[in-house]
């Protein structure tokens, strides 16, 4: 237990189950919520956690809190069912996508300034597939969309991208400065000197 207690990778872990369950109920915030950290939290995974052994347990076990969380807001909070049609299941290719895009970062990552610019260009990239995979599904297999052009769907939730994808990028900006300053905190007094 105490070998675990000291593992990062399992704190790191802990702390994204945490961040999406205390976030996954309002897409935006609120004055008194915190925005989802859902598409965030798929990116971080990957990227801190997607080569590790039980990588894929890992993200599996993500996906089926946000499903359980979104069972318990719909049953228990009184939140709109609406978003959840048969195109609820490709979110798995949604968050798959945040996911690999993490994994597949995580090799050229460095925690600097070149590194941040690096890393928000890559989770914009992540949240933008994620949210056009969502919407494209929720398009064709919802079927509350049988007399809207793809053009007038695409107008409608245009509106959506960017605070989908903001949002995304400012919880992966915020872990950036949470390495970073545990990084500079984390070193001896005189390495942090020389830095």
């Amino acid at each position: 237990m105490v070998k675990i207690l000291h593992n990062k990778t399992f704190w790191i872990g802990a702390a994204l189950v945490l961040l999406m369950a205390a976030t996954r109920f309002n897409h935006f915030g609120s004055a008194v919520a915190l925005p989802d950290a859902s598409y965030a939290v798929f990116f971080l995974a990957g990227l801190y956690l997607g080569r590790m052994r039980g990588a894929l347990a890992m993200l599996a076990l993500l996906m089926f809190e946000a499903a359980l969380v979104d069972f318990y807001a719909i049953n228990f909070r009184e939140i709109n069912a609406y978003c959840v049609t048969s195109a609820y299941a490709f979110l798995v290719f949604a968050y798959g996508a945040l996911w690999f895009v993490g994994r597949g970062y995580a090799a050229h990552y460095a925690v600097s300034g070149k590194g941040a610019i690096g890393l928000m260009l890559a989770a914009a990239a992540a949240g933008s597939a994620a949210f056009v995979i969502a919407n494209v599904s929720f398009y064709l297999l919802a079927g509350y969309f049988e007399q809207m052009s793809v053009w007038q769907y695409v107008t409608s939730v245009a509106q959506y991208f960017m605070p989908y994808v903001a949002v995304t990028m400012f919880y992966v900006g915020l872990a950036f400065a949470a390495q970073m300053l545990a990084r500079h905190f984390g070193k001896p007094q005189h390495e942090a000197d020389v830095v």
